[in-house]
């Protein structure tokens, strides 16, 4: 059973999803963030593909995607920097990560990477699960589904206050894992107050999906975690985190303390 599943079937609420850009603060941080991230109370973590061009991100999550890509990150770094997190070695000083993860990112790259072949690293390093915003329904539906499918991977898409219900429904027929939702037409890392989105995620609570639903732009602490939790099954932490990285090296000490508030 995918990871993702595993996760939803023993836990039904309060699910915190962590994003954190690869190769940022610097280039080798990637194995040391995730399991920081797991040790202290992630319940998966989202791991951002840095791109020059991420349309769905803000300020934040976007400068730390080009110190990444000044880092050298690439995808074919990424996969050489996941390929022991599942299984160290003895030998090995990397923690094992055993918590679902997904990697969110942008068509151009991947397709530059080789989908089929992006498709079939990605499972040999243990992913979960997929997020390419910019992957149109249509073409995901009739391109490309079988061969995430194949590889078991999730793939997770984006809905907004503005998507229509039976858009969300389409989606919902397709989508695995979860249903990524958007709490404001904005980008991450957003400062709309998501406690008046209330009325929206009661909405999608009330659609009776298939899928689990996550909050993610503008949760940023324990406050706007928890209401975004209050109508659906947890959230995703971003531009905050990031924030929290960059104003101290120490990943394992700023990891402890961020989630320490949000979870207490």
């Amino acid at each position: 059973m995918n990871r993702i599943d595993q996760l939803f079937a023993t836990k039904k609420s309060n699910i915190l999803n962590v994003y954190c850009t690869a190769g940022y603060p610097a280039l080798t941080s990637t194995t040391e963030v995730l399991a920081a991230l797991q040790n202290y109370g992630a319940d998966l973590i989202e791991i951002g593909m840095p791109y020059s061009d991420p349309l769905a991100d803000g300020p934040v999550i976007q400068q730390s995607s080009m110190v990444a890509l000044e880092n050298g990150m690439t995808i074919a770094t990424l996969f050489e920097q996941l390929k022991n997190v599942r299984t160290p070695s003895a030998s090995s000083d990397t923690v094992e990560v055993s918590v679902p993860l997904i990697l969110m990112g942008y068509m151009n790259p991947v397709l530059q990477y080789g989908l089929e072949k992006f498709c079939e690293d990605a499972e040999s390093v243990g992913v979960d699960g997929i997020i390419l915003p910019d992957l149109p329904i249509y073409e995901y539906e009739s391109l490309y589904r079988q061969l995430f499918e194949t590889h078991n991977l999730h793939f997770i898409f984006l809905v907004t206050p503005e998507t229509a219900e039976d858009r969300i429904r389409k989606i919902d027929a397709l989508s695995s894992g979860f249903i990524y939702a958007v709490s404001s037409s904005s980008t991450t890392g957003n400062s709309k107050p998501i406690e008046g989105q209330s009325a929206y995620f009661e909405k999608l609570q009330g659609m009776q999906l298939k899928n689990p639903i996550l909050v993610g732009f503008g949760i940023k602490d324990k406050a706007t975690f928890q209401a975004a939790c209050a109508h659906t099954n947890g959230a995703i932490i971003g531009s905050a985190y990031i924030n929290e990285l960059k104003q101290n090296s120490n990943i394992d000490t700023v990891t402890k303390e961020f989630l320490k508030k949000i979870l207490a």
